[in-house]
């Protein structure tokens, strides 16, 4: 059961590494101010869904498992207003990416599959909440590369 544990915890680290490196790809050439503007009436910028991503992972996965103290404010992550530097925002995606990672390399077969509850999860067990976040972040991921394709048109 100790490989099958190793290869989901590979597994799942590999993926979210991938989805970082994907969303640099498409965020690092966007200027400050691309990075904070919506280009169409509805929807979110790129901006606010790397904070809602940094979010996302920092309560389901570093406060609820690795046990971070975080304190998430849902809410906050679509409407702040301050616009910090792209750059501190970058950084604090890629901490939680590094710790989701550490986090998922580390789970033993029992770990994987104890009990899991959160605030608006619906993932029984810690395995599947890695897989929802894996999910959540790929499809923001999407919606990413398509704004900053228009924005750089």
């Amino acid at each position: 059961m100790q490989d099958l544990s190793n290869t989901v915890g590979l597994g799942l680290a590999n993926y979210f590494d991938k989805m970082a490196a994907k969303l640099h790809k498409w965020v690092d050439p966007l200027s400050q101010e691309q990075f904070w503007r919506n280009p169409f009436p509805y929807g979110n910028d790129v901006g606010h869904l790397v904070l809602h991503l940094t979010g996302n992972l920092s309560y389901y996965i570093g406060a609820q498992i690795a046990a971070t103290g975080y304190v998430r404010d849902r809410d906050r992550e679509f409407t702040e207003p301050a616009r910090p530097a792209k750059q501190d925002v970058l950084r604090n995606f890629d901490r939680v990416i590094s710790l989701a990672i550490d986090t998922a390399r580390k789970q033993s077969p029992e770990q994987w599959s104890a009990d899991y509850s959160a605030e608006r999860a619906t993932a029984k067990n810690r395995f599947a909440i890695f897989l929802d976040c894996a999910a959540h972040i790929d499809h923001h991921v999407g919606q990413i590369i398509y704004l900053s394709k228009e924005l750089t048109r």
